[in-house]
């Protein structure tokens, strides 16, 4: 491991800060978005196993937290030209993350949604693949969101073909 803590990188608990700060924005862009989405996900027509809207809060605040530690494990585990591809990658998800609520619920673009998710979820697993390489704890605590992407492209895709 290399000293995170050289002149050039911010130290390891302002690393981690800067990482809770990030996933916060990306959370933040898509509530302020739709600040309905709560009620405009309960009046979508469903399929018989989407959760609640009760459900998503809890669930993304945890994937939220898990990710903000993994990326700052990877932040951790060697100077900037070693991360930077597994950071770079983790920036660009999170971004298409920041975009799917306005697509989905503040535009009501839901096939261009599920489009975008489909990005997303690739990205995250070139992501995922480029964590482990870094840490393997970080690869780890990225895999309920690999999942929990999964189950919300399935999920997507099940809204916009019953509300098309």
């Amino acid at each position: 491991m290399v000293d995170s803590s050289s002149p050039t990188r911010p130290k390891p608990l302002v690393a981690l800060a800067i990482s809770l700060v990030a996933v916060v924005i990306a959370s933040g862009v898509g509530g302020l978005a739709s600040t309905t989405s709560a009620q405009d996900y309960q009046r979508l027509q469903q399929p018989a196993w989407a959760p609640p809207s009760w459900v998503f809060g809890p669930v993304w605040t945890l994937l939220y937290a898990l990710m903000a530690i993994a990326a700052w494990l990877v932040w951790r585990s060697g100077p900037w030209p070693r991360t930077r591809p597994a950071l770079t990658a983790y920036a660009a998800q999170l971004v298409l993350n920041a975009a799917w609520t306005p697509l989905f619920f503040g535009l009501g673009w839901r096939g261009i949604a599920f489009a975008e998710l489909s990005v997303l979820w690739l990205v995250l697993i070139g992501t995922v693949v480029l964590f482990f390489r870094r840490s393997a704890v970080a690869g780890w605590l990225l895999l309920p969101y690999l999942a929990w992407t999964t189950f919300a492209l399935c999920l997507n895709f099940a809204v916009w073909q019953l509300n098309s």
